[in-house]
């Protein structure tokens, strides 16, 4: 039996890939920063809470990282863990820088230091790219736009660098923006979902937002995480570009939901100049080719279908 270990295993991706490994027959280890007081709820949803083995554990305490690694051996560690989100991300520069670049760099030295062969996915982003008026490719240069970015950036270096100096079977896979019911309502999209279904129930009648004329690449979590499991079953590590190959409008997405529960968008969504970044990225497209080619994995749910899945999860919520 194969022994997992993911770092950050309460959020989203961390919740479907844990469920994605225990269904490949894994032991399944999870860490968050106080696993005694934390809430598992995306764990709770699937159904696999009582089948993981929990450890606290924060990516910017060595002693902790080293800790958990010794006490569990893995033969792959996920790396999920860090602040997550581009917005806060310019209120909190250096937490996020540290959870995120910091934390990777420990994690990263204290696999060299044990001498584990084990493999290692380390979670990068499309922020990184910036703009990408042509879809980004895996060799496309970074243009960091956020305080995120830039910590995913400077992450993303350092895996390369270990991997090339050391001889770690580490790599990154570059997700685009990948949506499921399992977010936190502080992400855009859950935060339009539930508005939607909110107004629809006589609950609110608006919903703010920034801007909606930028472009995303969105697909569905729970194929993403897949990904991550594929490139560490290659025989040698590469980083990967992970998206669905389209890219679309937030004023589109806000639309299709909105109609989706019998209402004009147009009556009830109002531009907030306040809720708007310092720096934002106006186009995010991605070219999955590699993943297509080396990993056989493509996306197979579409925007339509996503926005689908979404309003269904939030109709059965309510």
């Amino acid at each position: 039996m194969k022994r997992a270990l993911i770092i950050g295993v309460s959020g989203q991706d961390g919740s479907y890939l844990a469920q994605w490994l225990l269904e490949q027959g894994y032991e399944v280890h999870g860490t968050s920063r106080d696993h005694e007081v934390a809430s598992f709820p995306g764990a709770e949803v699937l159904g696999t809470r009582d089948r993981l083995r929990l450890h606290s554990l924060s990516l910017t305490d060595f002693r902790s990282v080293m800790t958990v690694i010794q006490r569990t051996r893995p033969d792959e560690i996920y790396n999920l863990a860090g602040q997550t989100s581009v917005g806060l991300s310019f209120s909190y520069p250096v937490e996020s820088f540290e959870s995120i670049a910091v934390g990777t760099l420990n994690l990263l030295e204290c696999v060299r230091i044990l001498g584990l062969e084990c493999r290692i996915y380390n979670a990068g982003s499309s922020e990184v790219f910036g703009n990408t008026p042509v879809p980004a490719t895996e060799e496309t240069a970074f243009h960091p736009r956020s305080p995120y970015a830039a910590a995913k950036a400077a992450a993303q270096y350092a895996v390369a660098n270990y991997r090339e100096a050391y001889g770690l079977f580490a790599c990154t896979g570059i997700l685009f923006n990948h949506e499921s019911p399992l977010r936190p309502a502080r992400f855009v999209t859950r935060k339009i979902v539930r508005a939607a279904a909110s107004i629809r129930a006589g609950e609110s009648s608006r919903l703010e937002l920034g801007r909606t004329d930028i472009r995303r690449d969105w697909g569905w979590a729970p194929e993403y995480v897949r990904s991550m499991w594929l490139m560490l079953q290659r025989p040698a590590p590469r980083d990967y570009l992970i998206a669905s190959g389209a890219s679309h409008s937030l004023e589109s997405f806000v639309e299709k939901v909105f109609a989706r529960f019998g209402l004009d968008w147009r009556e009830h969504v109002t531009c907030n100049p306040g809720l708007m970044r310092p720096s934002d990225i106006d186009l995010s497209a991605g070219d999955p080719t590699r993943a297509r080619e080396e990993l056989g994995w493509k996306a197979e749910v579409d925007f339509e279908g996503l926005i689908d899945r979404l309003v269904q999860a939030e109709k059965e919520a309510g």
